[in-house]
């Protein structure tokens, strides 16, 4: 059999061998660098990937068959346990689509606590990436460094929607609630201070010669590879494809911001790692234009039969107490149709498709998830590499296991 050797240098040699003398092993689903339950079925050949088989499932929690018995409003919690390192991309993917079955015009302020959250969650998304891929590859301070940065995101989610992992803080129509009071003096003190912690990032991982060493050259899939495969977001950004839905299909006003999209034409997982590096600079710099857009108004839809208006438009507690149950509890009647809503998750292209039947439940919801699809392309990134680098591949394309196995 012939095996690639372009990431063999000398004194390797690679020989033909029988296939007696290679060896299966089971990587995972118990691994910690699986990111996950996931396991890999590999076909090794001394040390070398001949074959690399993913094996999903072990999560498996039917979400999408869930929907099918929950109220349209009582399915954004639902989202909030897909990817749970991104749930309020989650909650966005899912209300828009709503949203546009209903015809809802959101009010500006509303949409723009929506891009400043979900830029703010894209950041922590790829906070925990980086930390936990440095851990992979040995380097230990970095996990700590970005988990000092996630804590300070967490805060802030907390402190808008009340929870931190689950926050269901958008909602059909609009928001929750608003921002509380010195919400947006606390986040713009984090946009501040947040380009300095980048630094620190660059200056203990990306000049490291040891890291570059792991990263540089392996994991390579081409931009034809990255694109028959379906591969979105930094993956696919980081072999050359300017694809990113934020700009090619904008919603919730992001054609007005201004901001780039960075692409790597390495296709490697050093690529991948500086695109989501540079990823969380545009980011913070979205978010800074969405503070200095924010003006007082109105953060729910004018449509008192799907959400529940502000609290000044209520008479009494008691009001607003069975407004609450009727449309919630009750629910309420969508039009007959389906949609079909993409965002631009921290991982990739997220989009829900729902179709209705006119009645106050989903007759079927679908999610097409980044990390689901880009894991598909694993086998190729793999195959002619070596067993250790296995785990920089997995950390690179930066997988949920409980978006992968909904």
């Amino acid at each position: 059999m012939s095996i690639s050797t372009r990431n063999l240098t000398p004194p390797f040699e690679v020989v033909d061998r029988p296939l007696d003398t290679q060896m299966t092993i089971s990587f995972g689903p118990q691994h910690p660098s699986t990111h996950g339950v996931l396991r890999l079925e590999l076909v090794l050949d001394g040390e070398m990937v001949v074959k690399c088989v993913p094996d999903i499932g072990y999560l498996h929690t039917g979400m999408e068959k869930l929907f099918e018995y929950k109220k349209y409003q009582q399915g954004i919690v639902i989202t909030d346990r897909m990817d749970y390192l991104n749930p309020l991309g989650n909650n966005l993917g899912y209300c828009m689509a709503v949203e546009k079955l209903l015809g809802l015009e959101i009010p500006e302020r509303a949409q723009i606590i929506r891009v400043m959250m979900c830029e703010l969650q894209r950041i922590g998304s790829h906070l925990v990436w980086l930390g936990t891929h440095a851990l992979d590859l040995g380097a230990m301070t970095v996990f700590f460094y970005c988990f000092r940065q996630r804590e300070k995101i967490m805060n802030l989610i907390e402190a808008a929607s009340g929870e931190r992992m689950t926050p269901s803080y958008f909602r059909i129509g609009g928001l929750m609630m608003d921002l509380p009071a010195g919400f947006e003096r606390r986040m713009r003190s984090f946009t501040e201070d947040f380009p300095r912690a980048v630094a620190e990032f660059h200056d203990l991982l990306t000049g490291n010669r040891i890291f570059q060493r792991r990263t540089q050259g392996i994991g390579i899939i081409s931009a034809e590879d990255a694109v028959d495969w379906g591969l979105t977001g930094p993956s696919l950004r980081g072999s050359g494809v300017a694809l990113d839905i934020r700009r090619v299909n904008p919603y919730s006003g992001y054609e007005t911001y201004d901001f780039d999209v960075p692409v790597e034409q390495g296709g490697d997982v050093w690529s991948r790692y500086l695109v989501r590096m540079r990823e969380m600079d545009e980011s913070n710099k979205i978010i800074r234009q969405a503070l200095e857009r924010l003006r007082p108004g109105p953060t729910k839809a004018d449509a008192p039969k799907v959400v529940l208006p502000e609290r000044e438009a209520m008479k009494t507690h008691m009001d607003a107490l069975i407004h609450h149950f009727l449309i919630v509890a009750e629910g309420f009647n969508v039009p007959a149709g389906e949609v079909y809503q993409p965002i631009e998750g921290s991982k990739g292209e997220l989009g829900v498709y729902i179709k209705s039947d006119g009645g106050p439940k989903p007759a079927r919801v679908h999610v097409r998830g980044p990390s689901f699809v880009n894991l598909s392309a694993l086998p190729v990134m793999c195959e002619g590499e070596m067993i250790a680098d296995v785990v920089a591949v997995i950390g690179s394309i930066d997988i949920v296991l409980g978006e992968i196995d909904r």
